[in-house]
């Protein structure tokens, strides 16, 4: 038994024992004992889910925590009051060199979650942080600012991750991700959990089942909290978090399997015959984007308004880079042909669809317009690139709306976009592929380049090479690079060029595995498409 899954028996376990005493401490909160909550006691430790740091400025980042004694427990365990936590970021790891310092409001209403948009601190150098609460200290985390505004760099450097199914593995990627030396950033592209209901050994399901998620398929937004806690409780999770600022974005499983805009996949068709009305699936887009947003570490412009949220948003790195933060699913047209893999039909071919919707669209070819940067990343979630499978098209992906692409990609090439590399994950594959001006025509000339990350757990072991790979790769020859194992990215780019190095790994269905480089590919500044490094 892992030690998660150990901490988590024990903490439920020790549930059953304090229920009677959490109801008795709630009543104990009358409102004249407020003030006692400026130094709170914690029945045991608060800082349960770690600390994280993410959206990295010249001046600044966000860090994160949330206080949850008992984190498996309705509300984490905290008494449902206001909370100060104070926090701390210096230049060294001792810190005898503060830089910046204040205290921030852990309020129940926000899961007592803690976002710190610290401002004030030196471009393009490591720092640490820390937060207290009542006697209790978190850990220490090390976060890194962005390069200034036209500063040169010498390189840049990134990790890229996500669909982390808890239930299909270990998340050994993340200990190896933790561990990687002077990473600028950690992009994740999405599917932090997955949505599904737990299994019991023996019941049957998608993937293998190596630790069980915890309760029925989450719909409400304590469900979502309950699911985050239980993702946030491993270690090496935890230990990423701690090591590297992150870029967060979402994909399906945030919310739900392949939902679309305002359109749940339980649509009425195929395999749900009961749909679920556009105005009850905005009740669980408002609870998950909630939930989302309180174990994020985002900036205040992420908090989301019901069922709306803004999650697309750009950052600097000197002229080294652009990150353009996309969003694929917010403001998508619903899938075409009831979804699936599948020959294109008709509605396949509409002019005005819409994969990133009008507004987010026009902003990202804006941003592209004016970029001083010598790479501009579209960091976002389905593969871009033309992706033929044996049955057809998927039409959750990029390949179901070519109106989209193609305007995207015309977009690139009026603007002049200078080395567009775009990221994505949710197949469950490493791949690398070369965009073409027409994706549909080898002929075309290339425009950007595109590294797909394989997933952290979902799936399970996988292979390097399966059937399915191997026709990919023979229908597809702008992918250059097929492998199914998991793992992630890092990439390195300089003014002359960006490698990327793919990280499989042997298993995750048991600890320990070895990092192992599954590829070198190089894209050269000035010439779209892939080579090997």
């Amino acid at each position: 038994m892992d030690s998660t899954a150990r901490h988590i028996l024990d903490l439920s376990r020790r549930g059953l024992l304090r229920g009677a005493t959490g109801l008795a401490a709630l009543a104990a909160l009358a409102p004249a004992a407020r003030p006692a909550l400026a130094q709170p006691v914690f029945r045991s430790f608060p800082f349960t889910l770690g600390v994280a740091s993410g959206e990295p400025a010249p001046d600044g980042v966000v860090i994160w925590t949330r206080l949850a004694p008992e984190p498996l427990q309705p509300d984490g365990g905290m008494v449902r009051a206001a909370i100060p936590v104070a926090w701390e970021v210096a230049e060294d790891q001792r810190f005898a060199r503060i830089a910046a310092a204040g205290t921030a409001i852990a309020r129940p209403e926000l899961a007592h979650a803690v976002h710190v948009e610290v401002a004030g601190l030196a471009p393009g150098r490591p720092y640490f942080y820390r937060f207290r609460a009542g006697t209790e200290a978190s850990a220490t985390g090390r976060t890194r600012t962005a390069a200034a505004p036209g500063a040169a760099m010498d390189r840049l450097r990134f990790a890229f991750a996500g669909c982390q199914h808890y239930e299909h593995g270990h998340f050994t990627a993340w200990k190896h991700i933790a561990a990687e030396a002077e990473l600028d950033f950690v992009f994740h592209y999405g599917d932090y959990i997955y949505e599904y209901r737990g299994r019991v050994p023996g019941q049957p399901g998608w993937g293998p089942l190596v630790r069980p998620h915890l309760g029925e398929e989450i719909i409400a937004l304590a469900d979502y909290r309950l699911r985050y806690a239980q993702y946030r409780l491993d270690a090496d999770l935890r230990a990423a978090h701690a090591a590297h600022p992150f870029l967060v974005s979402y994909d399906d499983h945030e919310v739900d399997n392949n939902w679309a805009g305002p359109h749940s996949e339980e649509d009425g068709r195929g395999r749900f015959p009961i749909a679920v009305p556009p105005e009850v699936f905005a009740l669980r887009k408002a609870a998950a984007f909630q939930a989302w947003y309180e174990n994020m570490p985002v900036r205040r412009t992420a908090l989301p308004r019901g069922p709306d949220i803004t999650a697309y948003r750009r950052m600097d790195f000197g002229t080294m880079a652009r990150v353009h933060v996309l969003d694929t699913r917010q403001f998508r047209d619903d899938q075409p042909c009831h979804d699936g893999v599948k020959p294109a039909c008709a509605e396949v071919g509409r002019p005005e669809a819409q994969m990133l919707g009008a507004a987010q669209e026009a902003w990202l070819l804006d941003g592209m317009t004016d970029s001083p940067a010598r790479w501009n990343i579209l960091a976002q979630q389905v593969p871009m690139m033309r992706r033929v499978l044996s049955g057809g098209i998927s039409m959750d992906k990029w390949d179901a709306y070519p109106a989209a692409r193609q305007r995207l990609l015309e977009g690139m090439a009026a603007r002049r976009t200078a080395n567009p590399v775009v990221l994505s994950g949710d197949v469950h594959v490493a791949l690398a592929a070369t965009i073409r001006a027409r994706p549909e025509d080898a002929a075309s000339a290339p425009v950007a380049t595109e590294f797909t990350a394989t997933s952290v757990t979902s799936a399970g072991d996988g292979a390097a090479m399966t059937p399915g790979g191997e026709e990919t790769l023979r229908r597809n020859p702008d992918i250059a690079l097929f492998d199914g194992r998991r793992g992630y990215g890092v990439a390195e780019a300089t003014a002359a060029r960006m490698t990327t190095e793919f990280v499989a790994l042997p298993f995750v269905t048991r600890e320990g595995a070895p990092r192992e480089v599954a590829a070198r590919l190089v894209v050269e500044a000035g010439r779209a498409g892939v080579e090997r490094g």
